[in-house]
């Protein structure tokens, strides 16, 4: 499927927002932002999932997959709406800079929590998003959680297997001190996402958003759907995902999460994975599938393992998935996350599909012109990031080059330039930052992706993830919202390339 418009992005999580309240939200900074990318003649907004995060702070490890996350609710507003006085909202305040996960967790629940005391938990609107019961699942499972702590299979049996008698009757015990508290929470994040979503499309924006393809083993959609995992009698994985060893890691990566049963899920034709796309589809204008190679062959690694060096590759469910969700819910503007070790079978997926794949600059000056990922070699039906939320910054991965390095690097780059017929000074590696920009902008790709961090020719230290490390991640928030100055700088280069 290749996109109708084509045009310039920028990847900038939620989180990443800035404002006195530890981490950005929906808030008027999101406004703000979709302001700034509006003069920048901007017309794709990419953020990461939006999902409440877990152990580790990652949006691609959550306590339920189609939640939202509460760290984002705007608390202006619930002041506005006198869910919250001015001495608490003070409260809730953060210095600026890099998020502080640890405090955000020991206070920010704290504050929601006060804002709930005085909601009206017999609202009709309130009361009609419960009965639609899309997050009965995951207000059971966080009170259980509030309860007892720990992982679900710590939990009592009777909880932990889901007992239905059981969990009715804590449900009634919790009710109006947990239940509706965790319903409340998402309520208030849905509400808010609506309002920002129907503001950044009035723009003409379009809003990217991510499907990781796994789930978290600690989460509601796990412990309410146990058969579609692989799990044992105790519900312990047997195996989990990973990918094995590589250029870049000599162990593989260990991610530790639940495999799909896809046998079951196909008896039940793929119910659960349409009901996630079709919530996904709600959320976001264009949804991109994470580890897309993942649903042609995953790679199961045997539970206890410690690294990724021991798997095996197994079939994922390929085109019967995509047909089922394109009978079911029609076609969709759809991006494949197609990096990584990929054979036959994916790519040929990939083109039934009719889905863009992904190329990376980053990835491109090996000193190969049949290099995929050059400029002149990337196809329309693509789309091209000068680099992702897992590469370093573009700064940081010029600034990383030894003198030597550099030389030949700006080489390749003026090459690259002049192969699509741009115009643009190399000599400073900052230079090389807006270079990379605009080769993004004026290749074929109908989309091009630019993380803020690159927009603003940010280093290392603004980096957002380094894969298979624990600790410092998803942390990076911007000082402020980019000035006229950087729109100007933005928009100039847009015009410029996007001819």
């Amino acid at each position: 499927m290749i996109f109708t418009q084509r045009g310039a992005g920028v990847l900038c999580h939620i989180s990443s927002l800035p404002n006195k309240y530890g981490i950005g939200s929906l808030g008027k900074e999101a406004y703000e932002f979709a302001d700034y990318l509006k003069k920048s003649h901007v017309k794709y907004w990419q953020i990461l999932p939006l999902v409440q995060t877990g152990y580790g702070d990652s949006p691609y490890q959550s306590v339920c997959c189609n939640s939202g996350n509460p760290y984002f609710i705007d608390l202006e507003e619930l002041k506005d709406e006198g869910l919250l006085d001015e001495e608490e909202l003070e409260s809730a305040q953060m210095p600026l800079g890099d998020i502080d996960y640890e405090t955000l967790y020991n206070n920010r629940y704290n504050v929601l929590r006060l804002a709930y005391a005085r909601f009206n938990i017999k609202d009709r609107e309130f009361l009609n998003f419960i009965q639609n019961g899309g997050f009965d699942d995951y207000a059971l499972f966080m009170s259980l959680k509030s309860r007892y702590g720990g992982s679900f299979d710590a939990f009592p049996l009777s909880y932990k297997y889901k007992e239905k008698f059981a969990v009715q009757e804590f449900k009634n015990s919790v009710y109006k001190s947990e239940y509706c508290f965790w319903q409340f929470v998402q309520f208030i994040f849905f509400k808010q996402w609506k309002k920002l979503k129907e503001y950044v499309n009035s723009l003409g924006i379009k809003i990217i958003g991510d499907v990781p393809l796994y789930v978290a083993y600690d989460s509601s959609d796990v412990w309410a759907h146990p058969e579609i995992f692989k799990l044992d009698s105790e519900l312990k994985p047997t195996a989990v995902a990973g990918v094995p060893p590589d250029y870049f890691c000599d162990k593989g990566q260990l991610w530790g999460n639940p495999l799909y049963d896809w046998d079951v899920l196909s008896t039940q034709n793929y119910e659960w994975w349409i009901d996630r796309i079709e919530k996904a589809s709600k959320l976001y204008d264009i949804i991109r599938i994470d580890h897309f190679r993942g649903l042609d062959r995953y790679y199961s690694i045997p539970a206890g393992r410690t690294t990724a060096e021991e798997g095996e590759w197994l079939p994922g469910p390929g085109m019967r998935l995509f047909n089922e969700i394109r009978r079911r819910l029609g076609d969709m503007e759809i991006i494949a996350e197609d990096l990584g070790i990929l054979d036959s079978g994916v790519v040929k997926l990939r083109a039934r599909t009719g889905f863009p794949g992904m190329k990376i600059l980053q990835f491109a000056f090996d000193g190969s012109p049949d290099n995929l990922y050059l400029p002149k070699n990337i196809e329309e039906n693509s789309v091209v990031y000068t680099g992702t939320h897992d590469n370093d910054t573009t700064f940081g991965f010029v600034n990383a080059m030894s003198e030597e390095e550099f030389k030949n690097f700006k080489t390749e780059l003026r090459s690259a330039l002049t192969s699509v017929r741009l115009v643009q000074p190399v000599v400073t590696r900052e230079d090389a930052v807006y270079a990379m920009n605009a080769l993004a902008l004026a290749s074929k790709a109908k989309i091009a992706i630019l993380p803020v961090q690159d927009v603003l020719a940010l280093g290392t230290e603004s980096r957002m993830n380094i894969p298979s490390t624990v600790g410092g991640n998803w942390q990076f928030r911007l000082d402020k919202i980019p000035d006229r100055l950087h729109a100007a700088i933005l928009r100039k280069t847009v015009i410029k390339t996007l001819r």
